[in-house]
């Protein structure tokens, strides 16, 4: 008798997760909206635009910090 409630309890646990993992799967898909004129009229090319633009963000960021002069350690004073 407590072996086959152990068993519900597993199966229900089971069916719960199982639930939970259908609606975080079905929560993590993105609706892609329509394509808006004036706009790339595929949502590759708004994601390649956005990469590039990222990309040349970092390093613009990273040239900055490159032209910084680095502080001289105390020992080399």
């Amino acid at each position: 008798m407590r072996m086959g409630f152990g068993l519900i309890a597993l199966l229900a646990a089971l069916a719960i997760v199982a639930v939970l993992a259908k609606k975080q799967v079905k929560a993590t898909r993105v609706a892609v909206p329509p394509a808006v004129q004036g706009a790339a009229s595929t949502p590759d090319a708004t994601v390649r635009a956005q990469s590039q633009q990222i990309q040349q963000q970092v390093r613009e960021q990273m040239d900055a910090l490159m032209q910084q002069p680095r502080p001289l350690p105390d020992d080399a004073q």
